[in-house]
């Protein structure tokens, strides 16, 4: 039977269709842990920082970005603008479930019993925003991230210039478990990264829009030190960054350090370092 023009197309497209759907069955979707989110939500205290009042970005709106990436779990930082709230991580923690977790910042004389309260709802991370103007000796931040390692359990998280942190390395790599946020910001703070990688340090693979580096080459010199390093994560809304998280963002860390780094970077290695079970994110 000869099939006419319509029919004819029509079977064609379906062939193409069925093969495209073919390709995209034989590689699977990345699963991705985002372990670097804020979710800005003006019902709860917003504090100006350095004169500058976020927009809102409720949970919603988050949502609704990172699905469609492969996000089935991740980590939500508190910003400079939170300052010291946790309400809106009590609010939004039970709302995303198994597999998430919260980053939080507290002051230096936050009581053992309250960190235990927190631990209860998903807080796994203390967070130092030295970049964005808090102030702390190196003192004070060893003795907050020593007693919530001993109370909860809980890493330490800082967001600074990985330069400014080199007359401290020796203190700081004695501390427990730390990550660095946004590859450690500057080209000149790689040898420091790299010193605080081989104590075993992580490294947020996040803010590529805010950084001041090669990026490639950074990320391509933490996953040659340590393959447990990095660990992925979106930044969104990346507030103040000088552009957005793009999406090609994760095929470009994919291409630097391969398929197999990056799925640790993706998966395996936030997993370990927010204390989340494979079986139970996603």
């Amino acid at each position: 039977m000869r099939l006419n023009r319509r029919e004819w197309l029509g079977g064609a497209a379906a062939i193409v269709a069925g093969s495209a759907l073919d390709r995209a069955a034989a590689q699977p979707a990345r699963r991705l842990f985002d372990s670097h989110c804020h979710i800005i939500d003006h019902r709860f205290p917003i504090v100006p920082n350095q004169g500058y009042t976020p927009p809102n970005f409720p949970l919603e709106g988050y949502l609704a970005q990172v699905k469609p990436l492969g996000v089935v779990a991740g980590a939500v930082v508190s910003g400079s603008f939170q300052a010291n709230d946790q309400t809106y991580l009590m609010d939004i923690l039970p709302k995303l479930g198994t597999g998430w977790v919260g980053v939080t910042q507290i002051p230096n004389d936050y009581p053992d019993a309250e960190i235990v309260k927190l631990n209860a709802i998903g807080i796994r991370a203390v967070r130092f925003n030295v970049f964005r103007g808090r102030i702390d000796s190196v003192d004070e931040i060893a003795a907050l991230s020593k007693r919530a390692h001993a109370v909860a359990g809980w890493h330490s998280e800082i967001y600074a210039d990985a330069a400014a942190l080199k007359p401290h390395v020796d203190k700081l790599t004695k501390l427990p478990q730390f990550s660095i946020d946004h590859l450690g910001m500057t080209e000149e703070g790689l040898p420091v990264l790299l010193d605080l990688v081989a104590a075993g340090w992580k490294v947020k693979a996040t803010g590529f829009g805010r950084v001041k580096m090669d990026v490639p080459k950074v990320l391509e010199a933490v996953a040659k030190k340590s393959p447990d390093a990095l660990v992925f994560g979106t930044d969104i809304p990346s507030t103040r960054a000088q552009r957005p998280f793009l999406a090609s963002d994760i095929d470009l860390i994919e291409k630097v350090i391969g398929p197999e780094l990056a799925r640790k970077a993706f998966w395996d290695n936030p997993l370990a370092l927010y204390r989340v079970k494979a079986t139970v994110a996603g």
